[in-house]
């Protein structure tokens, strides 16, 4: 049974895991215009099975279609996810990417509901979502359409997260997407990386990205899941957006109008609201171990 200071501790840590990710992200949108979204993810892919790899290496006898295929199909979500969305923080900027990615998760979350407070959540979110893209100024459609395959991908993420973590013990099937998304991923990154823009400043961030936005929260979700529900993860997780606009401007020099900081804020406090309002559900294995949203 865990106690106050266990869920504290919990808590605390999920947030420190929600910076570490858009801390992330923010160095990704530095490197992404040097070497092109498709190197970044793979070096994230990299980083990240060099950390999961030694730990949980899938055994062949687990390898039968009938329980592989969802770790096929999710390394598959896991590349277009990663690269759809930091194609879309290129082209709109990490904080509106990251406030529209966030629509996925927020979605399936109330997919099942028929409450109507989720309901009105689920209006003033996608209002808010409206009023941050309708700005006075140019917004890039090819980026607002990344941003909603990132979305969606990560709603499917989710999803097959679940199944594969009923299906592998611990982190082996994320190994196995791992793989699957890197060879994806890195053929893509070996046409069009230029060699030339890959200077130890430049591979040092990209190592970054990888750690920061893939080793750390893996290592950390785990035990974050052990103390907190997953209820209150879900409510942490709702900041994102708010966190990654902070480090956009931080990190990236990105400026909000005052629409878009309301609308950032509004998504926030909706999907908030929602999730806040939930009914805790028994923490088991299966879902500690598909705590890891991004």
């Amino acid at each position: 049974m865990t106690t106050q200071k266990d869920r504290m501790i919990g808590a605390g840590a999920q947030v420190a895991t929600e910076v570490s990710i858009n801390f992330g992200s923010s160095l990704a949108g530095l490197v992404i215009p040097l070497v092109g979204a498709p190197v970044v993810v793979a070096a994230r892919q990299c980083v990240m099975l060099c950390a999961l790899l030694p730990f949980y290496r899938p055994k062949r006898s687990s390898f039968s279609w009938r329980l592989i295929w969802p770790a096929l199909a999710l390394g598959v979500v896991l590349a277009v996810m990663n690269l759809a969305f930091y194609e879309s923080v290129n082209l709109l900027g990490l904080g509106i990417a990251a406030t529209i990615e966030f629509l996925g998760p927020f979605a399936l979350a109330l997919a099942t509901s028929r409450r109507l407070l989720d309901v009105l959540c689920a209006l003033f979110a996608a209002g808010g979502v409206v009023l941050l893209t309708w700005t006075g100024g140019e917004i890039s459609l090819l980026g607002i359409v990344f941003a909603l395959i990132a979305a969606g991908a990560w709603a499917a993420y989710i999803l097959l997260t679940r199944r594969v973590a009923h299906t592998f013990p611990g982190l082996e099937g994320i190994s196995i997407a791992g793989v699957v998304s890197l060879l994806l991923i890195l053929p893509v990154a070996l046409i069009t990386v230029e060699l030339s823009a890959l200077t130890w400043a430049v591979i040092g961030l990209l190592v970054a990205v990888g750690v920061l936005s893939s080793a750390f929260p893996y290592t950390l979700d785990t035990y974050i899941l052990r103390r907190i529900t997953p209820r209150v993860y879900s409510i942490i997780t709702s900041c994102g957006p708010a966190i990654a606009a902070v480090f956009g401007a931080l990190v990236l020099g990105e400026s909000f109008e005052v629409q878009q900081i309301v609308a950032i804020v509004v998504v926030c406090v909706a999907a908030g609201a929602a999730l806040a309002t939930q009914r805790d559900q028994p923490t088991t294995d299966l879902e500690r171990t598909a705590g890891a949203l991004t």
